[in-house]
């Protein structure tokens, strides 16, 4: 009996050999990823606060990210009149489009401040988050702001692909982007206001009377402001095609030696999209009584 005891053991031993001596320690957290959000992880955010979305086109080189890295580095320095810094889920994200703003000679700044916008998935957008906090009221509000490749909007123009774009369904704002110093050019106006205009009957197309607000952005203020002949031609395309907007002039970064300062207009471009300036009317407004009015019996009456 003994020597089969052994060999139960033996094997027993057997099993145990090359195993772990010790168990596998419990993997620290990681941090969570701080570049561009995807749709899924925007969707969640969502779920949980309320968050403004942004519908941001335009053209190659109209100055999308360019004034994405204005508002940063503004909202970095304390220096976007009305609002401050409250939190960013996207600082990486934010940080890739900013740095080749900070890279250049002193005083003499490249042509192209900020690269190409490139995604790593084509097909999907990536968003930038950005929380802010008025110095009006303190209330804050949530931003989503997606980096989109000029391509995008080049292709919903030529060609009506929208897919990709159907998250402006959803947008409670949409920024179309102009360059103010294409509207200037006598050479090139025309056919820019054209595919505008195009670009107005596809969103109208697609969104219908449920189209958010839309803001009209023009870049390069900077170079020049855009006669209101053009603009009363540009809005009239805008019309045309049964769509509104509204027009907002900036500067995202100025030239050395005139008055427009750099970050021009993105204060007012946050406040006309957020409608922070329409104040709350009185809950309960205060009255003299008058003598013989019958206030109670018509009060509301006529609303």
């Amino acid at each position: 009996m003994a020597p089969e005891n052994v060999d139960v053991v033996d094997q027993a031993g057997d099993r145990d050999i090359g195993g772990s001596v010790l168990p596998t320690p419990a993997a620290p957290r990681s941090f969570e990823s701080s570049g561009t959000l995807d749709l899924d992880s925007l969707t969640r955010l969502m779920g949980k606060r309320t968050v403004n979305l942004v519908g941001i086109l335009g053209e190659p080189e109209s100055g999308k990210t360019a004034a994405l890295v204005s508002l940063y580095l503004l909202v970095a320095n304390a220096r976007l009149k009305g609002w401050n810094f409250a939190n960013s889920l996207t600082l990486t994200g934010f940080e890739d489009i900013a740095r080749g703003s900070r890279e250049w000679n002193v005083g003499h700044p490249p042509e192209q401040m900020t690269g190409h916008t490139h995604l790593s998935d084509d097909r999907r957008p990536g968003f930038l988050h950005l929380r802010l906090r008025s110095s009006v009221d303190k209330c804050c509000i949530d931003l989503a702001l997606p980096d989109l490749p000029g391509e995008w909007t080049q292709a919903l123009i030529r060609r009506d692909n929208w897919q990709r774009l159907n998250f402006l369904r959803s947008a409670n704002v949409i920024w179309i982007f102009a360059d103010g110093r294409v509207l200037a050019n006598t050479e090139h106006r025309q056919a820019y206001i054209l595919r505008l205009g195009q670009l107005a009957g596809r969103l109208h197309f697609h969104l219908g009377d449920a189209a958010p607000p839309v803001k009209l952005v023009l870049t390069h203020r900077d170079a020049g402001e855009v006669s209101q002949a053009v603009m009363t031609e540009l809005m009239k395309k805008f019309k045309d095609r049964q769509l509104d907007a509204e027009v907002v002039e900036i500067a995202s970064f100025a030239r050395k030696g005139i008055k427009i300062k750099a970050g021009h207009g993105l204060d007012d471009l946050i406040n006309k999209s957020m409608h922070v300036f329409t104040k709350p009317a009185q809950f309960w407004p205060k009255e003299e009584p008058q003598q013989c009015a019958r206030s109670y019996l018509s009060y509301r009456r006529d609303r």
